[in-house]
């Protein structure tokens, strides 16, 4: 496997573990308020999920204003879904992701960003794929820490934890 998608195939992965691991908790903690870096779990799970659109649309060459509309689509859409329909509709998505991935001749190819704030940005494909499992890493720290506060231990998602686990299963 390709190290580009085998990170993302981490992403993928330890997000199931998040999912996995949020469903055996009881299910009013997934809304519940909390004094945090987000408002509650759910928002996190969202902000990752949206994040990961935001990248997969920046990755197929849409335009910043295609990107804010999508966004905003899937802002919408998301709105009141219960943890099993978010891991339904993220688990979905990760497919188009991998279908994505898996159609580039070279995941190293470089790519040019335009945001309107920011300005322009050379970086290659394969970078982008590391920002988004980063990011993910970063917001799943947070859930983690989040649950602590709610008196929960988090679940383990730590990329050797992955790496073990598929060796186990070639």
């Amino acid at each position: 496997m390709n190290d580009c998608i085998r990170l993302y195939d981490y992403h993928v992965w330890a997000n199931k573990r998040v999912f996995n691991h949020l469903k055996e908790l009881p299910s009013e903690i997934y809304r519940q308020q909390i004094k945090s870096v987000f408002a509650s779990l759910e928002e996190v799970v969202v902000h990752l999920f949206k994040t990961d659109v935001v990248w997969l649309c920046a990755m197929s060459d849409k335009s910043y204003e295609e990107i804010q509309q999508l966004f905003g689509e899937y802002s919408n859409r998301l709105e009141n879904k219960s943890l099993e329909e978010m891991e339904k509709e993220y688990m979905e998505f990760s497919n188009g992701y991998f279908d994505f991935l898996n159609s580039q001749e070279d995941l190293n190819a470089n790519k040019t960003l335009k945001h309107p704030m920011f300005g322009q940005l050379e970086t290659r494909l394969s970078e982008l794929v590391q920002h988004v499992v980063n990011h993910g890493t970063y917001h799943r720290g947070n859930i983690t820490a989040m649950l602590r506060q709610l008196g929960y231990p988090g679940p383990s998602t730590d990329y050797i934890f992955y790496l073990y686990e598929k060796q186990d299963r070639q």
